[in-house]
């Protein structure tokens, strides 16, 4: 079935109330936005960007768990800059009061609750890896759950920006890239798309902070487990590796099948992707540089960095940059691709204002422009 999608004309044809000013910015002419899943770090997060954000005003802060209270008593730190209570996750209601749904939830949960009815009122950018994997069988393969919404797949975009940017632009449903994917893909692309490496040789090694587990409470997250400890979780079954092997795919103009080890460390958000392929044919350092210049040096929040400097993630913590590097090892004939970033911004959040940014036609830098936090 294919449905008939309104253009956002930059104000809702249903106006509840009057209008007022939240955190200084005129209501009028904004962007009206809902968040389902409000109160997980993801969504927090998005209520932190948004909250500065000079052409977004958000109008439904959406938790299951929280039902009724304010949001500033789930998290202090939006004390006096949030009065709001937190409402239920009625995406119905939802889509007739904004022009964008952010879904920040668990899998599944998005896919039963969009609909074409819904996509027809209200933009909706999904954090979960529900609409991420065109393959039905493939997700529900990985992830252990029957997919609510097939039929929507087809016309879901992968929202990875410095790849699919013109492909965003007009997207309905928008599919926002999980944190290990964007900084693993992001990472290898240039040589995989320009058949410098052996894509079939690839081996993805990926480090993240605990808030990439997400808020719920496990044990294996408690302080005692993580703290003065590293460990490798997922190992040769970790969910994110079909959606890295998808998008790499699609580089290299076949499927592939790569290795990917992600690993659990004792900090608050980051990641570190440490990747290691074959060369295809000897190539000279200056070659490899030429080719992460040519698919980032017009990029805003992909950071090439200088020769011989290693990304790290204190230099990218509480930003939307990611910084990319490679090592050639001409005595192993391979190459090491590095990448670092903040799990929570441009591993999600950061990401998907950046994607509703572009969706709204607007700067995609918008509400972005946050220098890394340091120390």
């Amino acid at each position: 079935m294919v449905y008939n999608y309104k253009k956002y004309t930059g104000e809702k044809t249903v106006t509840k109330g009057r209008r007022r000013k939240t955190g200084g910015k005129e209501s009028k002419n904004m962007i009206k936005v809902g968040i389902i899943g409000a109160t997980g770090y993801a969504g927090q997060e998005l209520v932190r960007l948004l909250l500065q954000h000079p052409k977004a005003e958000i109008v439904w802060y959406g938790s299951k768990s929280y039902v009724g209270q304010k949001y500033c008593e789930v998290f202090r730190n939006m004390f006096e800059l949030v009065d709001a209570a937190c409402l239920d996750d009625n995406m119905e209601e939802l889509a007739e009061r904004v022009d964008v749904i952010f879904t920040a939830t668990p899998q599944g949960l998005c896919a039963s609750l969009v609909s074409g009815e819904i996509l027809s009122k209200a933009k909706v950018i999904d954090l979960s890896a529900d609409f991420r994997i065109k393959d039905v069988a493939v997700y529900e393969k990985w992830y252990g759950i029957a997919h609510a919404k097939p039929q929507l797949i087809d016309g879901a975009v992968y929202g990875l920006c410095e790849l699919n940017r013109e492909q965003i632009k007009p997207a309905r449903l928008l599919a926002n890239p999980g944190c290990y994917p964007t900084c693993s893909i992001l990472s290898v692309y240039p040589l995989v798309k320009e058949g410098l490496i052996d894509p079939d040789t690839i081996i993805i090694d990926a480090k993240s902070g605990t808030s990439g587990a997400g808020r719920s409470a496990k044990t294996a997250n408690l302080f005692c487990e993580v703290n003065e400890n590293i460990k490798a979780y997922g190992v040769a079954g970790h969910r994110h590796t079909p959606e890295i092997e998808e998008q790499l795919g699609y580089a290299a103009g076949r499927p592939l099948c790569i290795s990917f080890t992600p690993h659990l460390v004792p900090m608050n958000r980051g990641i570190l992707v440490t990747a290691y392929a074959s060369l295809k044919r000897g190539a000279a350092e200056e070659e490899l540089r030429a080719a992460y210049e040519k698919y980032y040096g017009g990029e805003k929040f992909v950071r090439v960095l200088e020769n011989g400097v290693c990304p790290e993630t204190r230099w990218v913590e509480g930003s939307n940059y990611v910084d990319v590097n490679f090592k050639l090892d001409e005595r192993t004939n391979r190459v090491v691709m590095m990448g670092a970033m903040d799990n929570l911004v441009k591993g999600a959040a950061g990401q998907a204002v950046q994607n509703m940014n572009l969706m709204f036609g607007l700067d995609e830098s918008t509400g972005l422009e946050l220098v890394p936090v340091f120390p």
